[in-house]
């Protein structure tokens, strides 16, 4: 039985000498792996629709155990992806992290929407980091958690100084620090840009421009919260600190520099 759908490559993995078992995540029938028989011949026409992060229309063949992949129609390579170390690396997190937190055949539309608009800024040049710290913040909610974003977690204040308690599980004003004094201490600025990729409908992101400390307070309470709540640990991760850490070395102190969001 030949079906359609819509969807992108998140994950392939070599089947003997010539054939790749491929993982999309559809529009339509959510997480699926299907046969792609010969795609790693150069002169396949599987080659250029089995590789990883594509957008594709494919057309493929349903059977009672893995299905067959027959063909697909490019929507988007992601070249601009693929050619660039930390893109791919980023890339390369976020759809393993979705991978992990979604059942096979289960569709999502939103979170299809949510990768495939996310891989597109990528590709387009957005900047990878202030991408992927969204994309990780809007998945919270499928892992099965969410952070208390909107006021203070114990006091129910929304006006106030805070600070992110892991404890807590969300924000924490100045009143009731007390109650967790290794609650982190963040900007306002990073407070507001919490909620903000929380909250914010992607499609209507404008341009963004943060400053490297911003962004070292984002990630340690996103990865914090994330080893904490989520507990999920990733291959993927690793390489994507490892960058952190050579382009915190390559950009130096840039604190002068001014945050910017458009929405």
């Amino acid at each position: 039985m030949l079906q359609k759908c819509e969807g992108i490559v998140v994950r392939t993995s070599d089947y003997g000498e010539s054939d790749k078992i491929v993982t999309i995540f559809s529009r339509e029938f959510g997480k699926f792996a299907v046969m792609a028989r010969g795609a790693k011949k150069a002169n396949s026409r599987l080659s250029s629709i089995s590789q990883l992060f594509t957008y594709a229309h494919f057309l493929f063949r349903k059977g009672t155990g893995m299905g067959s992949l027959q063909q697909g129609d490019l929507v988007a390579s992601q070249r601009g992806i693929k050619e660039d170390l930390f893109k791919s690396a980023y890339a390369t997190y976020m759809v393993e992290l979705l991978d992990k937190a979604v059942e096979d055949r289960k569709s999502n539309p939103f979170l299809f929407e949510l990768l495939a608009q996310s891989l597109s800024y990528l590709n387009d040049g957005y900047d990878e980091e202030v991408i992927c710290l969204i994309f990780e913040m809007k998945l919270l909610p499928v892992y099965g958690v969410q952070p208390v974003l909107d006021r203070c977690a114990h006091c129910g204040e929304t006006e106030g100084h805070f600070s992110f308690s892991i404890r807590e599980n969300g924000l924490l004003c100045h009143r009731c620090w007390s109650n967790d004094h290794y609650a982190l201490k963040i900007t306002p600025q990073t407070v507001r840009l919490l909620k903000l990729f929380y909250y914010l409908d992607l499609n209507r992101l404008g341009s963004v421009s943060l400053q490297e400390q911003t962004k070292k307070e984002l990630r340690l309470v996103i990865r914090t919260y994330y080893d904490e709540y989520v507990g999920v640990f990733l291959k993927s991760k690793s390489f994507l600190d490892q960058l952190d850490r050579m382009r915190t070395v390559l950009h130096g102190d840039d604190s002068e520099q001014q945050n910017k969001t458009q929405t």
